[in-house]
């Protein structure tokens, strides 16, 4: 034992000594420490050593800019004789999406590494002690400025020391990962607000571009919140960046510098006024560099990890059951299992058949969605019915099916099950198809706990993000599957007879109100012109149904068959002018809006929240949708009344609409920001500057009023 113990201390004098950090301070939400690259420094000679963050999960610093918002970490040191400090090497941040702002920040473990210029006047031999007075804005949801002071001392050697153990290789490596000067031209334009930025260089030919983006030196030149598109070039690339509040007002600076990331690496460039070279342009348009959200509001749905989102998951589609866009659907459900009721066997496969078809496109539209989202497309959940020609054609679906329980036509393969068609196979495929189209008209839908399952979902690799889809289909399914199970419920329902038949005309009511509910909405995306097309197409689609029914009653009937496919066909060509009519204009629909409602109110828009934060003014904003029927009732029970409208009043607050009924990238990426992938999203922003509260899905006129008084008090 003691011949090892001398080994040990051998080796250690071998080694020589390292520098010695005080013990870590805990500053309330990170822990800072000061860590050297080497084991000591040498006279003349320059030692690295770095501050060392280790952030609580959920919150952040900032970088050197830290873009909308925010203070970059700051460090004043106290040094010996002749000793000097020169500037942080800043790692590459992460964009960090805050409401309408964007931030540039660390979260996790980062390192800032200093270089420290050692006198030639160090004495050998002696230990020289740096410390660091450090300033920290750290950030969740609310911002709280911390303090440390810290030491670290560091030995005066001879010869060129080694790698420290501990901190040695992560210092280095975070040098070689921070951006650097890599001969690359870089000029600028500005056109109307656009500042044209053309970067061409060696490291950039063949480069991987599709992740580009620029982050500014100057806070002022360009809005950090904006979409950055990418050209790409034979020898480079050109980012269309928009203008910040000095370019804006004319103040064009001498030079744009900044960090090109590019993902993988990252370089310093300066570009200066003048033409964008041919070498930066021609070859292809890219997508702006899809934002990896490092943010607070990101935590909000990823922080609860994949076992609760699960859970949250299956909850939210048990909850969607009750909610009024799924009830027509349910009818149908119904109608079939009343058929089978008394047969334990044919009940049961009606409820596997359901139960595929609500997964089967469940995971269809998750895989769209995912495919679309990584492909740099600004869509949410839901994003099926922000299509006039989606939002039509599922219409005339649903005004098939309410005729087909009418008795008008009889479909052997009906979508309900409850038709005709009496055979095995067409029962399953009906049940199957009702399971599909319970999922596309329920997916609007945002029930209890599918925000934060879904808003986890949608920031995950697919191979987490699918199986919270398919655990929203299994608590959809649910309830009927297990009714489907469960003989003793079933033999409860009377035996088959004439009172089927009048079921199946009562149920199909609920069916025609659901098509009043989508022509609405059309008529909200598309305008008058749109609507009309739509009544058209219904017209000749009813027409097409009875006389493909009266078909049915008096065989043959080939000129009523050919008729009636006639229609068919002009009913689809009038559904597919409807994809390329024009929207209903914004600010028409919030005209609109305003006149019918009781609480007046405004578009939204991130620059009309910003305005109104530094007026000092509480905000709500109400992000919605004429397809989401959870927003329609909110709007109706909770929004629009006296109440809400004497808190506004006496709050000096300000009500903002965010419409998403038709696609709009802004308002998709501001959701992405809170971690939501649909509507609603209901935002207090307080008069004090603070983030914003969210308010739960389903409201209530008390609680919205409570937080706007809570809001102009904080």
């Amino acid at each position: 034992m003691s011949r090892l113990l001398a080994v040990l201390l051998g080796l250690f004098a071998l080694l020589g000594p390292i520098p010695a950090a005080a013990a870590p301070v805990d500053t309330g939400h990170l822990e800072a420490e000061l860590v050297a690259q080497e084991r000591g420094a040498v006279p003349g000679g320059t030692v690295y050593v770095a501050l060392r963050q280790k952030i609580d999960k959920g919150w952040h610093t900032y970088w050197r800019n830290p873009g909308d918002s925010g203070e970059p970490t700051t460090i004043t040191w106290t040094l010996p004789a002749g000793w000097q400090a020169g500037d942080i090497v800043w790692p590459t941040p992460a964009r960090m999406p805050i409401g309408p702002l964007v931030n540039y920040g660390y979260s996790g473990e980062v390192l800032l590494p200093v270089p420290i210029q050692v006198p030639v006047t160090a004495e050998v031999g002696s230990t020289a002690t740096l410390k660091a007075d450090v300033t920290f804005l750290v950030c969740e949801l609310t911002c709280i400025p911390e303090y440390a002071t810290l030491t670290l001392a560091v030995p005066v050697v001879a010869d060129a020391p080694g790698a420290d153990p501990a901190w040695g290789g992560k210092v280095a490596a975070t040098l070689a990962a921070a951006p650097r000067a890599a001969g690359l031209a870089a000029v600028y334009a500005v056109q109307d607000d656009t500042v044209r930025l053309a970067v061409t260089g060696g490291p950039l030919k063949g480069a991987d571009l599709s992740r580009a983006y620029f982050f500014p030196f100057d806070a002022t030149v360009l809005d950090h919140a904006g979409p950055q598109p990418i050209e790409r070039g034979a020898d480079g690339l050109t980012l269309s960046l928009p203008a910040g509040v000095a370019v804006s007002a004319g103040q064009t600076p001498a030079i744009i510098a900044g960090v090109l990331s590019l993902g993988d690496r990252a370089f310093e460039v300066s570009a200066t006024a003048g033409t964008i070279p041919a070498g930066a342009l021609g070859g292809g348009t890219l997508p702006p560099a899809p934002v990896e959200d490092h943010g607070p509001t990101a935590a909000i749905g990823a922080a609860i990890g994949l076992p609760l989102a699960l859970v949250f998951a299956f909850l939210g589609g048990l909850i969607l059951n009750l909610m009024p866009c799924v009830f027509p659907v349910l009818s149908m459900k119904a109608a079939a299992l009343a058929r089978h009721a008394h047969d334990t066997r044919a009940a049961r496969m009606q409820g596997i058949a359901y139960l595929l078809g609500v997964l089967v496109t469940f995971l269809a539209l998750a895989g769209v969605l995912i495919a679309l989202k990584a492909a740099g497309q600004a869509i949410g959940w839901g994003f099926q019915l922000q299509s006039p020609a989606m939002v039509a054609a599922l219409a005339l679906v649903m005004l098939l099916v309410a005729l087909n329980l009418s008795g008008v036509f009889e479909a052997g393969l009906s979508l309900q099950g409850a038709g005709g068609g009496a055979t095995s196979r067409g029962g399953l495929t009906g049940s199957f198809l009702t399971g599909v189209l319970a999922v596309v008209v329920a997916a609007p839908c945002t029930a209890p706990f599918m925000a934060s399952a879904m808003g986890f979902a949608l920031t995950q690799d697919a191979w987490l993000s699918l199986p919270v889809f398919a655990a929203l289909g299994l608590g959809l399914a649910a309830p009927f599957v297990l009714l489907s199970f469960a003989p003793g419920l079933l033999r409860r329902m009377p035996r088959p007879g004439p009172w089927m038949e009048t079921l199946r005309h009562v149920l199909a009511f609920p069916m025609y109100a659901a098509v009043a509910w989508l022509v609405w909405v059309l008529a909200q995306q598309t305008g008058p012109m749109g609507l009309a097309l739509a009544l058209s197409a219904g017209v000749l689609a009813a027409f097409a149904a009875w006389l493909w029914g009266l078909a049915q009653r008096r065989p043959p009937a080939p000129v009523a068959r050919g008729l009636a496919a006639v229609l068919a066909v002009a009913v689809i060509a009038l559904t597919g002018l409807l994809a390329m009519e024009s929207p209903a204009t914004s600010t028409a629909a919030a005209e609109g809006a305003g006149e019918a409602a009781e609480v007046p109110s405004e578009p939204w828009s991130p620059d009309r929240v910003a305005a109104l934060r530094a007026e000092g003014r509480p905000v709500f904003v109400n992000f919605t949708a004429a397809w989401c029927v959870t927003c329609q009732v909110n709007e109706r029970t909770s929004l629009s009344t006296k109440a809400v409208a004497d808190a506004l009043t006496r709050n000096n607050a300000v009500y903002l609409k965010a419409d998403w009924t038709r696609r709009d990238a802004v308002i998709a990426g501001a959701l992405t920001e809170h971690g939501r992938a649909g509507v609603p999203l209901y935002l207090v922003y307080g008069a004090d500057g603070s983030a914003p509260v969210i308010l739960p899905q389903l409201l209530t006129e008390g609680m919205v009023a409570e937080a706007l008084d809570k809001a102009a008090a904080r």
